[in-house]
């Protein structure tokens, strides 16, 4: 599966939202009480499957080109302009199989 030149750029400037969004996940007393307190320093929750389990991923896995596709199924389902919630679109089983692979 070929990713278009502008599907890149679009994929890397959703890349810099997420991480820029992440970034400050697990540091605590920012004043921000909304941040999850179970989060460490270096990784975001993801949300997957149509019961929503929740994962928490390391950061650097967002550099894996099956996990940018997952974003950008993620970006064509649901957009990312919810808050701190991002929601991966596919099976429970298959996300299991592909973290497993990163491991």
């Amino acid at each position: 599966m070929g990713i278009r030149k502008s599907s890149r750029a679009s994929q890397a400037t959703t890349l810099r939202q997420i991480l820029k969004r992440c970034s400050s996940l697990g540091k605590k007393n920012q004043g921000c009480d909304h941040l999850p307190d179970d989060v460490p320093k270096g990784h975001f929750p993801v949300y997957v499957g149509e019961s929503r389990s929740r994962y928490i991923v390391p950061i650097p896995w967002l550099a894996h080109p099956q996990f940018q596709t997952l974003l950008q199924l993620a970006e064509e389902e649901f957009g990312f302009d919810h808050d701190m919630v991002l929601t991966i679109p596919c099976e429970e089983v298959v996300f299991q199989s592909l973290i497993s692979m990163f491991r």
